[in-house]
């Protein structure tokens, strides 16, 4: 996948189909002829699934009463569909929401709750703990780690704006957060809770609010911050 730039997203997004998906569980069947070939359609004796979108699928619902069916709408004239995941070599855990023209590289790991945003990046080997934040065009390296509640500023507008890019093996601490434009080097480790405003020198350690650096990286903080292949394991 080629990564987007900023105006390429505002472009997709700005004439994307706005989308309100839905799925309806219906009692009783309904005609074939009557089912838009947008509209997938699973159905059994006594009861009809129907998948698509709410602006087809609306008429079918028109005259039946609210109590014979089930409506469950996952987005509201969404622009940017779930990225499909059906062929990614990674480890995706229930909960994740991972939005379209993201790349993820193989052997990642993405934990329940995280969020990543279009056009964001994640490294091969690299995790996002749960419910760490990626915003859009956010970049990660390989073999990192990016702490659970953690923030990754995203930056689609401006479009000459410059995202946050995140090296090799770095760590990223829980509910730390990187603001727009940062750059983080290879080896790099940002203590919890810390807010990163300018660019981190690669292998040294960075902590506090505003971020500072503490020290150069040694053995002791690499052997802290190790990256464990086991979890990476498919």
């Amino acid at each position: 996948m080629q990564k987007m730039t900023a105006t390429e997203i505002i472009q997709y997004i700005g004439t994307a189909k706005k989308a309100t998906p839905v799925k309806v569980y219906l009692q009783g069947t309904l005609a074939a002829a009557k089912i838009p070939a947008t509209v997938k359609c699973f159905a059994t004796p006594g009861l009809t699934i129907l998948i698509g979108d709410y602006q087809a699928i609306a008429p079918l619902l028109a005259d039946r009463p609210a109590a014979t069916y089930e409506l469950e709408i996952s987005a509201r004239n969404s622009a940017v569909p779930l990225l499909d995941t059906e062929n990614i070599n990674a480890r995706i855990e229930p909960g994740a929401v991972i939005r379209d023209q993201v790349e993820i590289g193989a052997h990642a790991v993405i934990m329940m709750g995280a969020i990543i945003n279009i056009g964001a990046v994640v490294g091969a080997g690299t995790m996002i703990d749960m419910g760490a934040v990626l915003g859009g065009r956010a970049t990660v390296g390989k073999n990192s780690h990016i702490g659970a509640n953690a923030v990754l500023a995203g930056v689609i507008e401006p479009a000459s704006a410059t995202p946050v890019r995140v090296g090799n093996r770095v760590t990223v601490g829980a509910n730390a957060v990187v603001l727009e434009g940062v750059q983080i080097g290879d080896d790099a480790v940002v203590g919890a809770g810390a807010v990163v405003t300018k660019d981190v020198a690669p292998g040294t350690v960075v902590a506090g609010v505003p971020a500072h650096v503490i020290k150069v990286k040694d053995r002791q903080t690499t052997a802290k911050t190790h990256i464990e292949d086991q979890l990476r394991e498919l």
